[in-house]
């Protein structure tokens, strides 16, 4: 784990907490007779697992946490070490880093923003608008504690493993005969860490423990079997380290002894031993380090040393369980999961591991209500996770991305409790950054802060103004209130946060401008975070990113104030104000502008996509509300491509699920789930360690799976290919539904509903396209459901009762959800890799005049198929390539849509029923180049193509109709022909565009 600082990371040119390491990559290699210990199934696979030690690998250690207490378990058999935190023990004290220069400089630095001088606008910036100090300070260690057990060789059996049902850490050997076991866990009920250590012999316990810290301590024995560590916090930044604490260790024994003296306990010959830790901090609050720091700790551990071992146990599972047992997730288990932990990682990409999907998601899970509970601080950019008093970007908060991505599950995956210190620090924010509203730009009220925080609310420009000086980070951080609240529906919390909602809309309205060329409000000076748009240039005015999380703070602050009944004045400005923000532009190349004028980036493959908020986290642009702009954002994501930082492709999985495209976003988890991008403890790596792309991940299959950001729950939006059936309970939606989904052959077979409020719900699902049952589970009577489209219903529901959906009959599948590899159509979009693989390519605009237009129905030989319903230049056809797509229902004819490009193409394909057989066709097509051709059945004539350089060619093309007779029972899936692996010139390719049973 690299010690490296922000101005250390400045200076070799790794931009920020969203800046780029190269990756140092790992390896492991897989056992031929590797088999899960008992442990592992007994936990439903939902553990981590290992058969050595971490060594002295932080990366290899495990992580317990409380929300408060921290600790990485090493679990060696010689020495255990636990790594402990406390989540107030930052560098540094309470301090003011407002800049009185700033206000005077702004109109200086805002002309030359409009004259384009934007570096000379940085210059001056760095000279008059930078905090004091110029950086923040970091989240630091308390230290370790070491347990000397003497000599591990001859050890044998080991097992090493982080339980995620139970959220304990257990270490497992056999050493001269004798089993030992250690158990660690960080309770939050009681407020200590506690570990068990026993043997199956007796008297067979000995060590001695010690803290050791980087930290300025002393060490003591405060009693017979107490030890102690009195310390304080770092100096940084010139700022004196004023968080005094104090770490305890206490072991209770059977059998055997047990002595402290001169900070060193020892413990001999015991059956069993307790070891409780607390620790205490003098952190009161951002302005406020005067605790009795060691009262707190004398106290914690005193109550705790009441109860037996099984009982802090016991209300430690009951706690933890009651929040991560809301969600469970099941995606099948393949031998791969037999492999230990740090094994799968390095395979994953060469095996069919869905479980890992799962382990991810719930690890997830864990490390959220592991580091931020009600009460605490707010997860860091390493949750509550760290070795160093000088982390990698001080392990602060980074506001333009990374803290509002820590909480992106906290709702969907039924955490709500955990995202209260987000709020807790909101309303601090919003006192401190008054403070640098008023002097840094003149504000006569709101407030604001830039794109890092610390412990100390520190809302000052950091780090330089071009990665620094952007105005947005106190607006998207309220954003967050406003989506928590629809989750929730409760109206206190809303009246309690909306004024920190209010006062960062004041803060804009008191400080937005006029472009002097477009005539827009704008933020200047600001930045789309952290990427320039010239050489060395990342200041500007008016970034898209600006826009979109503005527009969402004036919507949601004024929907508050309705639903408050209060500020009707407010209310109308922010309105006002709102209809005068640039709108979002497509540029010159089909993209997003990032910027007001249609500049073209200078990273092209920036890890920072944020002219893409509108897409997600935001709902501003959706697929069937904002069809043009939509597309825009899928070009935007081809020009950025894949690659990226842990945490930017973490971001990308959520953007893809947003674009509903199954397969794409888990080809990101599969690239983000490699060692490159994962620790083998599963931490996610920048890298270095950075904890938000394991909860951004988090986040992106849980929006794989179900969506509500367009005031409907979507179910299985973006299901992929690789997840064919699974089971994931416990979800939640906007407008208080937890949701359950059961699905088979990539459908749904069964959705359950529960709404906190009675109302209407709007569900969408491809399985609405058959004959829908909707009924009240508990007493079987039909809920009322109302018919919007195809495959959105309207249900009306009561609070607190659980509603069951199915369908039966035969459903038309949507085949453009079942891609592995897809062919594009289009007037608009010829370049190499659409339809032909050298560019030519089906008009769409041709085959609507024909018939087939997105989402009609086109009929042929009694059977009715659904053509892909995607915009022109998206993909709509699969290429036949072995793969299986869910094709569900009983009929006599199972028919496809489909042709060949280079040649006439032919192969074998299979039919799945759901008994489990098979039956094999042969499947055919002839070319698709002027036809109709001899040898199939001409379906869709198009009177024209498309060529390369967007050029119409005035000859016809064909789609075909092949028809397949079936058994008279139930077809499960349909598995193509492998003909080729994708479109590309002078490769025979089979394009199918819809599938359909019939008859």
């Amino acid at each position: 784990m690299s010690d490296l600082t922000r101005r250390q990371a400045l200076k070799i040119g790794a931009a920020g907490a969203g800046g780029a390491l190269l990756p140092v990559p790992w390896t492991a290699v897989a056992r031929a007779d590797s088999v899960a210990p008992p442990q592992v199934l007994a936990a439903g696979d939902l553990a981590l697992w290992y058969d050595e030690g971490a060594g002295t690998d932080w990366l290899r250690a495990l992580p317990i946490g409380n929300g408060r207490l921290g600790a990485m378990v090493f679990g060696n058999v010689d020495t255990e070490r636990l790594q402990l935190n406390e989540d107030t023990v930052w560098a540094g004290g309470p301090h003011d880093p407002s800049n009185p220069r700033g206000a005077g400089a702004l109109a200086e630095i805002r002309r030359l923003v409009n004259a384009n001088q934007w570096t000379q606008a940085q210059d001056l910036i760095n000279q008059t608008m930078m905090g004091n100090p110029g950086g923040q300070l970091a989240y630091q260690t308390v230290g370790n504690l070491r347990l000397a057990f003497g000599s591990a060789s001859g050890a044998s059996q080991y097992d090493r493993t982080l339980d995620l049902t139970t959220a304990t850490v257990t270490t497992s050997y056999v050493l001269n005969g004798v089993r030992h076991q250690r158990e660690v866990f960080a309770s939050a009920p009681d407020q200590v860490i506690a570990m068990r250590l026993t043997a199956d012999r007796t008297g067979s316990i000995s060590f001695t423990a010690t803290f050791d810290s980087p930290q300025r301590t002393t060490v003591s024995s405060p009693d017979g079997t107490t030890i102690g560590l009195d310390g304080v916090s770092g100096n940084m930044e010139g700022v004196t380290g004023a968080v005094r604490f104090l770490a305890l260790a206490n072991a209770t024994v059977s059998g055997g002894s047990v002595s402290s003296s001169g900070g060193t306990l020892r413990v001999t010959n015991a059956n069993s031993v307790t070891l409780l830790i607390s620790i205490g901090s003098s952190y009161v609050n951002y302005r406020n380090v005067g605790g009795d720091y060691q009262g707190i700790a004398r106290q914690r551990l005193t109550a705790a040393r009441a109860s037996s071992y099984d009982q802090l146990r016991s209300r430690h599972v009951a706690d933890y369980q009651a929040l991560f047992g809301r969600v469970t997730l099941d995606l099948g288990r393949t031998s791969a999961a037999d492999q230990t932990t740090d094994v799968r990682i390095a395979q994953h990409n060469s095996v069919n591991d869905p479980q890992f999907s799962t382990l991810l998601f719930q690890y997830g899970r864990y490390l959220l209500i592991s580091s931020s509970r009600p009460g605490t601080q707010p997860a860091n950019l390493q949750g509550i996770w760290n070795d160093s008093l000088a982390p990698a970007w001080d392990s602060k908060y980074t506001i333009n991305a990374n803290l509002p991505m820590n909480y992106w599950p906290a709702n969907t995956t039924n955490l709500a409790e955990c995202h209260n210190p987000v709020f807790d620090m909101v309303r601090d924010l919003a006192v401190a950054g008054a403070r640098t509203a008023q002097v840094q730009y003149g504000a006569a009220s709101g407030w604001v802060t830039h794109h890092n925080t610390d412990a100390w609310r520190a809302t000052a420009v950091v780090d330089g103004a071009f990665w620094g000086m952007w105005q947005t980070g106190g607006a998207w951080l309220s954003t967050l209130i406003w989506d928590h609240y629809l989750f929730n529906g409760d109206i206190e919390f809303l009246r309690t946060n909306y004024p920190a909602m209010k006062g960062a809309a004041q803060f804009f309205l008191n400080t937005l401008v006029t472009e002097p060329t477009l005539g827009y409000l704008v933020t200047n000076p600001s930045n789309s975070p952290e990427l320039s748009h010239h050489a060395n240039a990342s200041v500007c005015a008016g970034p898209t990113m600006d826009n979109q999380i503005l527009r969402d703070l004036f919507d949601a602050c004024a929907r508050a104030s309705e639903i408050l009944n209060v500020d009707s004045t407010f209310r109308a400005q922010v309105r006002a104000t709102r209809d005068r923000l640039p709108p979002m532009k497509i540029g010159s190349r089909g993209n997003i502008m990032e910027w007001l004028y249609d500049w073209v980036e200078t990273e092209p493959n920036h890890r920072h996509i944020s002219h893409l908020y509108g897409l997600a986290p935001s709902n501003q642009i959706t697929k069937r509300g904002t069809p043009q702009l939509f597309e825009a954002a899928r070009r935007t994501l081809a020009l950025r491509g894949d690659d990226g930082t842990g945490w930017s492709l973490a971001w990308k999985i959520n953007f893809w699920a947003r674009m509903e495209e199954g397969k794409r976003a888990h080809d990101l988890i599969r690239y983000l789930a490699t060692t490159a991008r994962l620790a083998p403890n599963m931490f996610d790596l920048h890298p270095p360690f950075q904890i938000d792309g394991n909860f951004g991940a988090t986040a992106g299959i849980a929006e794989m799976l179900l969506q509500s950001h367009t005031g409907e729950l979507h179910v299985l939006p973006a299901l992929p290919p690789a997840w064919p059936s699974g089971r994931v309970t416990g979800l939640r939606g906007r407008g208080g539904h937890t949701v359950g989904i059961t699905w088979a052959s990539g459908l749904a077979t069964e959705i359950l509903i529960r709404p906190d409020r009675a109302g209407t719900v709007r569900l969408r699902s491809r399985i609405l396209t058959g004959t829908v049952t909707v009924v009240d589970t508990a007493d079987g009577t039909a809920a009322r459901t109302t018919r919007i489209e195809s495959d959105l219903i309207d249900v009306t529901v009561q609070a607190g009762r659980t509603y069951r959906i199915t369908s039966s009959g035969a459903t038309t599948p949507t085949l453009e959800q079942s891609f592995s590899n897809v062919g594009i159509t289009s007037d608009s979009n010829t370049n190499v890799g659409n339809f032909d693989g050298g560019g030519a390519s089906l008009s769409a605009q041709a085959l609507a005049q024909a018939g087939a237009s997105p989402g009609g129905t086109v009929s042929r030989n009694g059977v009715n198929f659904r053509w892909p319903n995607v915009s022109s230049g998206a993909a709509d056809n699969a290429i036949a390539s072995g793969q299986t797509i869910g094709v569900t229902g009983t009929g006599s004819t199972l028919g496809f849509l489909l042709t060949g490009t280079y040649g006439a193409v032919s192969g074998t394909g299979t039919v799945v029923y759901a008994d489990g057989t098979r039956q094999t066709f042969t499947l055919s097509t002839p070319d698709w180049y002027g036809g109709p051709h001899s040898g199939g059945t001409a379906a869709i004539v198009s009177a024209y193509q498309n060529r390369p350089n967007n050029q119409r060619q005035a000859t016809a093309a064909c789609i075909y109709y092949v028809g397949v007779a079936l058994q008279s029972k139930a077809v499960a899936s349909v598995v193509l022909p492998n003909i080729s692996a994708r479109p590309a010139t002078n490769v025979p390719t089979m394009h199918i565009f819809a599938i359909a049973i019939g008859g």
